[in-house]
This record gives C-alpha cells, sequence and structure tokens, in this order.
C-alpha cells in the first residue's frame, strides 16, 4: 500500500521534470491575464503566491509593481531569475508555503496565485493567509483550474499511485465559485469568477502523454512512488495513454488535442 505524502514532498514533487518547459507550454499566457484581472500597474506591492518560475510575476514587474515571488518549490528560483532577467525586470524571490506565508498583515496591495496555492492541502488555511497579507481593499486575484481541465484528470489518474496528503482537499474545488466563497467567508467582498479555456495539442496522445510525463512533476513523482514495482509503474503509463485517448477532443485524423479549463477569480479584501 503507498503511503500518502506529506507536505514536504508535495514541494519536491514540483523540482521533477521539466517544471518551466510546463509553464511555458501551459501556463505563460493566463500570468497577463491576471495581472490585467487585478488591475495591477505602477507603485502597488504584488505578492504572487505558488510563482513557480515567474509566469504571473514577471508580467506584474512590467506592469509597474513591485513584486515578491514565493514558492515552496526554490529549485525552480534560478531559471525564474534568468527569465525575469531576460524581461529585464527583478523581483525579490522568497520561499514560502502558502498555508503560512512569512510577511506581516497588510503587507501588499495586491496577492495573486496562478494554479499555484490551489496545490496546497488546507484550503481555508490558503485562503486565510491571503486575506491576511493584503491591506483591506486590496485585491486577491487566482487562476483555478476546473474539473474538467485535464490537469485535474491526471491528477485523479496519479492519486491511484500516489495518493496526496492525507489531509488535503482536492485541487478541483477552487475552481468551483460556491467553494471559493466558503473558504473565504465574509473576509472578502465582490468575489467574481469568470470561466475560461484553451485548448493544447500534440501529434498523438502518445506524445502528448510523453509531454507530461517528462515536465508535469507530479507525473515523475507519481512514478518514483511506486519505481520498485515494475507492474505498477507500467499500470500507471497505461492509464495515462488510456486518459490521453479518452479526452482528445481533436479531430478524427488530425493532432490530439485537450482541454484545459479554468476559472479566473478576483476578490476585494473586506474594509
Amino acid at each position: 500500500m503507498t503511503t500518502p505524502k506529506v507536505l514536504g514532498d508535495v514541494s519536491s514533487e514540483w523540482a521533477l521534470g521539466d517544471y518551466h518547459q510546463f509553464a511555458k507550454m501551459a501556463l505563460w499566457e493566463l500570468g497577463p491575464q491576471l495581472v490585467d484581472a487585478c488591475r495591477i500597474g505602477p507603485g502597488m506591492r504584488v505578492l504572487d503566491v505558488g510563482a513557480g518560475t515567474g509566469n504571473v510575476a514577471i508580467p506584474a514587474a512590467l506592469a509597474g509593481a513591485d513584486v515578491v515571488a514565493s514558492d515552496i518549490t526554490i529549485e525552480n528560483f534560478a531559471v525564474g531569475k534568468a527569465e525575469a532577467a531576460a524581461n529585464g525586470v527583478e523581483l525579490e524571490w522568497v520561499e514560502a508555503d502558502a498555508q503560512h506565508l512569512p510577511f506581516p498583515d497588510s503587507s501588499f496591495d495586491v496577492a495573486t496565485s496562478s494554479v499555484g496555492a490551489i496545490f496546497a492541502p488546507r484550503h481555508q488555511d490558503v485562503a486565510a493567509e491571503l486575506v491576511r497579507v493584503v491591506k483591506p481593499g486590496g485585491t486577491i486575484g487566482m487562476i483555478c483550474w476546473t474539473r474538467r481541465a485535464w490537469i485535474c484528470e491526471i491528477l485523479a489518474t496519479l492519486a491511484h499511485y500516489d495518493p496526496p496528503p492525507s489531509d488535503a482537499l482536492p485541487v478541483r474545488l477552487w475552481g468551483n465559485h460556491d467553494w471559493a466563497s466558503h473558504v473565504f467567508g465574509d473576509r472578502v467582498s465582490d468575489l467574481r469568477t469568470t470561466t475560461s479555456s484553451f485548448r493544447r495539442s500534440a501529434p498523438s496522445p502518445a506524445e502528448f502523454v510523453a509531454f507530461f510525463e517528462a515536465t508535469f512533476g507530479p507525473i515523475p513523482a507519481a512514478f518514483a512512488a511506486v519505481g520498485d514495482q515494475p507492474e505498477r509503474a507500467a499500470a500507471l503509463h497505461q492509464d495515462l495513454l488510456d486518459l490521453a485517448d479518452c479526452l482528445n477532443i481533436g479531430n478524427s485524423g488530425g493532432p490530439a488535442e485537450y482541454l484545459f479549463e479554468y476559472v479566473t477569480l478576483t476578490a476585494m479584501v473586506a474594509v
């Protein structure tokens, strides 16, 4: 029987694979969208939680904000710093757990997280920390995968082989407006969610799976969890191939295509 992960394992799994290559493919265009949704501009102090390699933090800095990029997986900071430098901006990079942010109360005008903080196990703690570090009247902005997203389908498959932390709530819950309203409660006002989607393609389902096996950290982590069980590893690979065949929405005879559905959430911290 596989032992559920603890928080440290969740941190280390995002250092596996090639996170930046995954982020460039699936996340990079979401950053400017979240910056626009939060109306980030010159003179603002912004915290990006679960910053990865900077897909939100970099465009926020390009918009003129003073940005702190925080993440629990510091192994990705070097690539993020290089990406920021290539874009002509400099960020402050800080190791931080979204459930225990190391910043004083009311430190920021805006806190953002693009499919980062949603992976922290305890959603109530994440919501409480985002509210705590933002000034009253300031903005919280998040991008969250929905239950229909390819990513959430992968996570459901991986859970059979590499169970999440025992106290972890499903990532997909963040994509539900009622759930977001529940976890933030009356600490925020004007909570808005907008559902959007994009598609990504590959020449075949097998090649799409190969890309994710090489870049998306939770998949290498799952293979590592069953590394001493070759039959389980083969079954995991086959389950991913079957999932890719099942969820392929491309035209018959054409490239394989997959849905990435997400919610953009914005809210104002209560005054």
